[in-house]
């Protein structure tokens, strides 16, 4: 019997040794694309404290340049894509100290739209790191692969004469042994598969223009899957082929499909600006799909925000009301609850754990808890003196701000 109890009490502590270890691999410090980990704006490994402090640290703050790209996060570094002048600039910085480990920049001129001069020329979007290299998207629409270690130039691939109409806002996708960007522009582009080490194009599909969204990669019903919003349509694309498997007409105004679509299990959830939120079912039948609607809430609309999960809820800023946060029922998209209008003209959003991090455009960090009765607020922290459009990074106590020139590292004790 003891034997019997001992073997037992090793079983169990084999168990939870397994389970830790699987806990520690899911909870990665690391921030290595837009939106997070799983690019879908959680922090996989957050520590929250005990009590709120009245303010956060300020570790460093470094000049890197402008552009409303994010940071990425990777080991011990942390890279930074953005202009200065007429070249775009990809930088490694020392994430403890902010010092520059290594920058590499090449010569992009550009030509804004007076519609977008306000957000200026810098780049839009967020560089992804995988295997050991750094992909970029410039706002000419040069695609770019970097040695992480060493800052080198890998591979590039120049920009077309044709951009979409406020320049390039969509991060790349890596997926096993592909960037995939949706390159080119306004009613001419080509949603694209490069080959991760040489930058040879693997496929391409050219059904629709680009549009301002970056692409998520999602399995429904066995099948890999590529998804996102195009210039007028919502698609998803074989990830191994770029054949297209399903498309569904969306668009909004002066064309500016903007938000990242969410997808839980067999469900897209797409939104845009003066349109509703809604949730789309896909099932396949046989060889075809089937795309219904399964929910469309006028009240909440997305612009430039991306909303996320958090517990059977979908928490977002909505541009209605100028700028009023929201909870809806994922099941059922009901309204669970509208806070006061006017917060934001935008919100970077990130969930970690039970913890809701909303970072908006004035540079105010808002935290709190998100539940089907509200939004619990705890804190708001000051944290530039300059616009803030880019996402956060989360990792641990530690929060790196990108604002309109300079990235900080603020820490919570």
């Amino acid at each position: 019997m003891r034997i019997t109890a001992f073997l037992r009490l090793i079983s169990v502590g084999v168990i939870l040794a397994a389970g830790l270890v699987l806990a520690q691999q899911r909870a990665t410090p690391d921030w290595p694309q837009f939106r997070g980990p799983n690019r879908d704006g959680v922090a996989s490994a957050f520590e929250a404290p005990a009590r709120w402090p009245d303010s956060l640290v300020r570790q460093w703050k470094v000049e890197v340049g402008a552009g409303h790209a994010s940071p990425i996060l990777v080991g011990n570094r942390v890279y930074t894509f953005t202009r200065r002048g007429e070249r775009e600039v990809m930088q490694a910085l020392d994430a403890a100290t902010g010092k520059t480990v290594w920058e590499t920049g090449y010569n992009a001129p550009v030509t804004v739209n007076p519609a977008a001069k306000d957000h200026g020329p810098g780049p839009k979007s967020t560089p992804t790191f995988a295997d050991g290299r750094v992909y970029t998207l410039g706002m000419g629409g040069i695609v770019t692969a970097f040695d992480a270690s060493k800052g080198n130039i890998l591979w590039q691939v120049p920009g077309g004469s044709v951009l979409p109409l406020f320049g390039t806002a969509a991060s790349p996708l890596v997926d096993r042994g592909l960037v995939i960007l949706h390159v080119g522009g306004h009613d001419k582009g080509a949603l694209t598969a490069f080959d991760a080490v040489t930058g040879k194009p693997r496929w391409t599909w050219s059904g629709d223009g680009p549009s301002y969204a970056s692409a998520v990669i999602a399995d429904i019903d066995g099948v890999r899957q590529v998804i996102t919003l195009t210039q007028r349509n919502v698609v998803a694309l074989s990830a191994d082929t770029g054949s297209l498997l399903w498309q569904r007409p969306f668009s909004t105004e002066y064309d500016q499909n903007i938000i990242t679509p969410v997808v839980t299990g067999r469900t897209v959830i797409i939104a845009g600006y003066q349109k509703p939120t809604a949730a789309l079912v896909i099932t396949k039948k046989g060889t075809s799909w089937t795309v219904d609607e399964a929910w469309s809430n006028p009240a909440v609309s997305l612009y430039m925000a991306d909303a996320v999960t958090a517990g059977g809820l979908l928490f977002g800023l909505s541009h209605r009301n100028s700028g009023q946060y929201f909870v809806l029922d994922l099941k059922t998209g009901k309204t669970m609850w509208t806070g006061q209008p006017r917060q934001a003209e935008n919100a970077a959003i990130v969930r970690a754990n039970d913890v809701i991090f909303a970072l908006e455009d004035d540079a105010e960090l808002v935290v709190g808890k998100a539940g089907s009765e509200g939004f619990q607020e705890l804190k708001r922290y000051k944290v530039s003196d300059t616009a803030t459009w880019a996402q956060p990074v989360i990792s641990g106590d530690r929060i790196f701000v990108k604002d309109a020139s300079t990235l900080a590292l603020w820490t919570l004790r």
